[in-house]
């Protein structure tokens, strides 16, 4: 049941130093080089925000909580405290340039997913090589990793091969062959955990950083539905055969309809419909329980998800007042 009023479109904090606001999450950097990253509601693709979702900043919280607790053996991670359910405090991280996909499946809707490419007549792609004949969605004979350059400014990322990241000086040879076997030991890692809850991981973006010891260190997120595409197993098939997207958590939900109405890139995105924001909080939602295998429980302490996130964060604040 989705609560009304319970929205967190931004987590501006004016006692808090240093902002960054990206198309997600809110940050403040703390002179001690601690990171404060506070997940909103707001949902992006197409490089643009289409709508806020109620729940979504928590359940990308807690469900990257579940996922790094799982995965520290793989890559240490940045998060060093939870102080609420839609924040973490990490480590102030010089953020690589490059940003690691890997893929198992022929899927995506966004310009730079190989389904979209494939279907264009393009076979060759990040440096990989596609035979012909590949239905949408079908199975890669191995995962892939298709990086593509990081726009911080709010560009697009352009895609890449593994051989360009190090020829243009985006990352040393060293760095991307450490990136690399990490990320294809988390997504396998993560394809396994998935199957035993009955889902396919289908693809997943990871962001690395460098601390001030140069150690690669796994930020941002990882394994959410804003991150990567889960798919139902039971029904993938079925889908596979008749040719339409396997039942998915992820926010394909909301992509495929701005998809259908208009060229994202370029059109005003279209009014999303109240009942397709709702539907989409309960994918969330839905999602967090299936990929942990835990009940979700928001939080609805304080008058508003701002004003709980507030009290919280009271111990950061740069004036005490």
């Amino acid at each position: 049941m989705i609560i009304p009023n319970r929205v967190l479109d931004h987590a501006h904090i004016p006692e808090l130093p240093n902002p960054y606001f990206g198309k997600v999450r809110d940050c403040y950097d703390l002179p001690d080089k601690r990171r404060i990253l506070i997940s909103s509601d707001r949902i992006s693709a197409f490089d643009r925000i289409l709508a806020a979702i109620p729940f979504k900043g928590q359940v990308l919280t807690q469900t990257a909580r579940f996922w790094f607790d799982r995965t520290g053996d793989i890559c240490q991670n940045h998060v060093l405290a939870y102080p609420d359910p839609n924040v973490v405090i990490g480590q102030q991280l010089r953020i690589l340039p490059v940003e690691i996909v890997v893929r198992g499946y022929l899927a995506g809707t966004t310009g730079t997913s190989i389904l979209t490419r494939y279907k264009k007549g393009e076979r060759s792609m990040y440096g990989h090589c596609f035979p012909e004949g590949l239905r949408d969605n079908e199975a890669l004979s191995a995962p892939i990793i298709t990086p593509t350059s990081k726009a911080f400014d709010g560009g697009h990322d352009e895609p890449l091969t593994a051989t360009e990241v190090v020829a243009q000086g985006l990352l040393s040879a060293e760095q991307w062959d450490r990136v690399s076997s990490i990320a294809l030991a988390l997504f396998d890692r993560g394809q396994k955990m998935a199957a035993d809850r009955g889902l396919i991981l289908a693809d997943t973006k990871y962001e690395f950083g460098t601390d001030d010891a140069g150690n690669i260190i796994l930020a941002d997120e990882i394994h959410t539905p804003d991150s990567s595409r889960f798919w139902l197993a039971d029904a993938y098939v079925q889908a596979l055969e008749n040719g339409t997207r396997p039942p998915s958590f992820d926010k394909d939900i909301i992509r495929a309809w701005v998809d259908a109405r208009c060229d994202p890139y370029r059109d005003p995105i279209p009014e999303i419909p109240a009942d397709l924001v709702t539907a989409t909080s309960q994918v969330y939602i839905d999602a967090f329980e299936a990929i942990t295998g835990q009940t979700f429980r928001p939080d609805t302490a304080g008058k508003t998800p701002l004003a709980r996130i507030r009290a919280n964060l009271f111990p950061y604040f740069t004036t005490q007042s």
